[in-house]
Formats: C-alpha cells, sequence, structure tokens
C-alpha cells in the first residue's frame, strides 16, 4: 500500500514508564517502559529506537567581556532499536505498516551505570544535571519524529559514614574599631556534634560568644547552600540562606553560651558531591552582627544525605566532644569544703579596707559576718502517762 506523505499523521506517539508514580532511581536499579504508536490513518514506519541519556551542563557569562563560557559532561548514554517486526507487518518495500485506530505498544529497559558512575539530578541557575529517555521514530521520505520523558536521579548519601559522623568545630575573633580607635574584640568558638544530617533533623549548636567592645552585638546561625559551577577553568559561585535562628543581644563586657541551641534542617535537595563540573555543598554559618562593623562569622561544613542517621556508634563520641568543649569553655566551681575543715575563728571578712590592706591590724577595720552561736540540743524526748498519781518532774537542761 502506497501512502502519500500528507496522510502519514499519528494520532498517538508517546513514551510510558512501568512505574508512573516513581519519583526517583539510582545507580544499578532498571528503568523500563514502552512506547505506544496509534495511526489516524495506515502509515509506513522505518524503524523506531530508543535512547537514554544523561548530562551535567554548565553555562555561564564571566570575565570583563562577558564571555559566554560552557561545559558538559557525560554520565548516561544507551540505544536500544525495537523490535517492529514482531507486531507490525511489512509492505514491499520492506517498511512497516501501521494500520488505524490501533494501539501498538513496543516496550523496551536498561539497567543505570553501577554505583560512582552517575550524579544526583540538580537545576540550578547556571547548570544542570538531567537525565531522560528518548523515543525516535524514523519515517520514509520525512522528518523523523521524536518524545521525550525525563526522570529523576538521585544517589544515595549516609550520613553514618564516619568521616560524617565526626564533629565540626571553629573559631574566630575580631578586633573592633571606631574611627581608627580601639574599641575591644569580639569572639566566636562554636561547634557541632557531627557533620552529616538530613531534611528535618535538628542541628544541635554549642557556641561562646564574647563581648568586650562598646556596642551591643547580636548572635546568628543560618543554614547556606553553596552552588559552584565550572566552565572553561573557570568557577562561578552563588550563595543561599535557607533558614537561621538568633540568639538574645549581648551587652558590652559579656558573653553568652549557647548549649544545644536548635536549627532544623529544611527540605532540600542532597549535597551534590559526585559531579565533575557543579557542586552543591551546605554550611552552617554562625555569626555575630556588629552595629556599625562587618559582622564575624565562622562556618561549619554539613553534608545533606538522603539515609537518615541512625545514632549508632556515634553517640558516645557526640557526648564526649560536646562535654569537652563545654569544659574548655566555662569552669564550674568545685565541691563545697568539709565544715571539719573550717578555722575555729569564723569571723569572715566581707569587705576589707578601700586600700586592700591585708594586715592583720587593718582586718580588724573590715566588715565581718559574725558565725551563729551553737545552742545545745532539746532535751530528750519522753511520754507522760497522764493518769500517773505523781505529777512529772522538771528536766533541767545544761
Amino acid at each position: 500500500m502506497v501512502l502519500s506523505p500528507g496522510n502519514n499523521k499519528l494520532k498517538v506517539f508517546q513514551l510510558l514508564f512501568s512505574d508512573p508514580g516513581r519519583s526517583f532511581y539510582s545507580s544499578g536499579e532498571k528503568l523500563s517502559g514502552s512506547v505506544q504508536l496509534q495511526a489516524a490513518l495506515p502509515c509506513r514506519l522505518a524503524g523506531l529506537r530508543v535512547t537514554a541519556a544523561g548530562c551535567a551542563r554548565v553555562d555561564h557569562r564571566c570575565g570583563k567581556n562577558r564571555k559566554n563560557r560552557s561545559q558538559e559532561v557525560e554520565y548516561l548514554k544507551y540505544e536500544e532499536d525495537l523490535r517492529l517486526e514482531e507486531q507490525l507487518s511489512r509492505d514491499p518495500e520492506g517498511f512497516f505498516l501501521l494500520q488505524s485506530d490501533q494501539t501498538y505498544s513496543f516496550q523496551f529497559g536498561f539497567e543505570l551505570p553501577a554505583a560512582g558512575r552517575l550524579v544526583s539530578s540538580y537545576k540550578g541557575k547556571f547548570g544542570h544535571v538531567r537525565y531522560y529517555v528518548r523515543a525516535v521514530l524514523d519515517r520514509p521520505s520525512q522528518n523523523a519524529l521524536q518524545c521525550e520523558k525525563e526522570f529523576e536521579v538521585e544517589e544515595p548519601l549516609d550520613v553514618n559514614r564516619p568521616d560524617l559522623l565526626a564533629p565540626a568545630a571553629a573559631a574566630n575573633q575580631k578586633k573592633v574599631t571606631c574611627m581608627f580607635i580601639p574599641d575591644g574584640q569580639v569572639s566566636i568558638s562554636a561547634q557541632i556534634d557531627r557533620k552529616g544530617f538530613c531534611q528535618g533533623e535538628d542541628i544541635c549548636i554549642h557556641a561562646k560568644f564574647e563581648n568586650t567592645c562598646s556596642r551591643i552585638v547580636v548572635p546568628k546561625a543560618a543554614i547556606i547552600a553553596k552552588h559552584s559551577y565550572l566552565a572553561d577553568g573557570r568557577t562561578k559561585e552563588s550563595r543561599q540562606k535557607l533558614s537561621a535562628v538568633r540568639g538574645n543581644h549581648i551587652i558590652s563586657g559579656m558573653c553568652d553560651m549557647w548549649q544545644g541551641k536548635t536549627i532544623r534542617v529544611p527540605k532540600l535537595k542532597p549535597s551534590l558531591l559526585g559531579c565533575d563540573i557543579i557542586r552543591v555543598d551546605y554550611a552552617l554559618m554562625i555569626s555575630l552582627h556588629i552595629p556599625g562593623s562587618e559582622r564575624l562569622a565562622v562556618e561549619l561544613p554539613l553534608v545533606i544525605g538522603t539515609v537518615p542517621f541512625s545514632g549508632v556508634g556515634s553517640r558516645t563520641s557526640s557526648m564526649s566532644s560536646t562535654g569537652e568543649s563545654l569544659s574548655s569553655w566555662s569552669s564550674f566551681p568545685s565541691a563545697p569544703p568539709s565544715y571539719s575543715n573550717i578555722h575555729r575563728d569564723l569571723r569572715q571578712p566581707l569587705l576589707l579596707d578601700y586600700d586592700g590592706a591585708q594586715d592583720a591590724e587593718d582586718e580588724e577595720d573590715g566588715l565581718f559576718m559574725r558565725a551563729p552561736q551553737h545552742y545545745p540540743p532539746p532535751p530528750a524526748y519522753t511520754e507522760v502517762d497522764p493518769d500517773s498519781v505523781n505529777p512529772p518532774q522538771a528536766v533541767q537542761v545544761f
């Protein structure tokens, strides 16, 4: 049957995945689906093939001349010719005949590369990591028709790795000036129990803030996302603040401590660490806002993963590291002395002379607290029978 090119119109040409409700795939898993065809009029086909591809691409302008820079890295490539002869007959010229008003379904399937060869899907301001399946329908004497469908890849990132269970700490200080005149300094010491977290978890912050300048400062903490794009040897970065908390004002000459202040990890994409040209890092920035001066800040690295914290094998190390940090920041009073060691002279000086004299003669001029007198214990308890003839005798107290 010879058909005119104008009549070769398809009614349905689409890609369907076997599991349409699935949100993402991971390395080593199988992706399968079908290509559905339905023609409004009988038509001829030369072939049908399915390709799958995945790549990271960066495209940005950089430098004074605003030259466009781009770079691309391939992570997935697959191609399969579908067997049309199993459902379609051929015409005398060897082309496949697609009958009208009948839906044809051609299956396909492939396995994603092994772990370590894929990176998670990503879409950012200056680049993306994109995966898709494309169906190409070849027709005699006509341009090929195409349809494609994207799918998400999410590589598992376990936050229970030993390197992510280790604590992170940082410290920084800054001298504050006013019109080039020294005005004291401010300092930050901060620590978190581990580096790896998942969305919805709380980050416990242990920090100490000191303020010896004349201004009132405010401590703050925020989760920061840092996006890096590499193209033609040039890197472009962007930063984004995701969530923040703040503490109490710290006046001059005072300090403040956070002992387990929390900030919750919001819903966000996991860290992107394995891509050659795109990287997404997270950090916990702890800062002091100083009026009239640049803020003082420290950053602690964070890794946002997909496998939640199990709490096994790291609780002891986290608690010990927290205890060490707190003991280094504050000194707790020792146990009170035994009363048996107190001197017989119970007069304790409250205030000495203004000149700080420590001699025995001057010590009498100070203000003293007189210890209370010791009274004898009460008489022993005795019971008296009310029916007794003899009245009770008085008990002499010594």
